[in-house]
């Protein structure tokens, strides 16, 4: 499993296509912004994309969802809780100064305990509340795809709709009593480690 960040957007998001290296099956994660250079990573390395997947709905993440699901054909998937804040992404957007194309309704809706496919590898979806109602990550091969639930040293806000500070505590639990080696790939900054986020990540003080 190959795994390869394209920083996107003003507010530098983290999209990441984790794809197969034999069969060129490829999941692309949270495409919030600049769609044209998704897809020219994705065509540049003939990649067959099979799900796009938003760990969460804020306009930031799903900016480039509408144009790459109009390119690859690939379902779009998001957990229920974040529905209303998906449909009204354009919206929020606009409010905070900016502009994206709104997307069509997804196309599934996972909960806790799913499996996402991807070529050999198997990823299981946490439902992680706290910045979003429907948060969730990525658990597989040794890795989490954390959204903006979990950052290098800090943890996503609360304060926007939806979010819940003990929500987000329990969620925060539940990564950081992840194996100490997984990596960590949040979506924004640096990867980092469970190990790392035990010992630094000032939200442990919180728990």
């Amino acid at each position: 499993m190959k795994i390869e960040n394209i920083v996107v957007g003003p507010l530098q998001v983290n999209c990441y296509i984790a794809y197969d290296e034999d069969s060129l099956e490829a999941l692309v994660v949270d495409p919030g912004d600049e769609a044209e250079k998704i897809i020219r990573f994705i065509e540049a390395r003939r990649l067959k994309v099979y799900n796009i997947l938003c760990t969460h709905a804020h306009f930031d993440h799903i900016g480039a969802v509408s144009r790459l699901k109009d390119k690859t054909g690939a379902p779009v998937i998001i957990q229920k809780g974040d529905f209303e804040i998906y449909m009204r992404a354009g919206e929020q957007a606009v409010l905070w100064g900016f502009q994206i194309e709104q997307p069509a309704e997804p196309d599934v809706y996972v909960v806790d305990g799913d499996e996402i496919v991807v070529g050999r590898s198997r990823f299981k979806v946490l439902h992680t509340p706290g910045h979003s109602l429907g948060g969730i990550c990525l658990y597989g091969e040794g890795v989490i795809f954390t959204g903006d639930t979990i950052f290098a040293g800090s943890v996503g806000r609360t304060d926007f709709f939806g979010g819940s500070i003990a929500e987000l505590k329990k969620s925060f639990s539940k990564i950081i009593s992840l194996p100490p080696e997984t990596r960590i790939f949040p979506g924004h900054g640096p990867v980092t480690t469970v190990k790392k986020e035990r010992e630094s990540n000032f939200f442990v003080q919180e728990l």
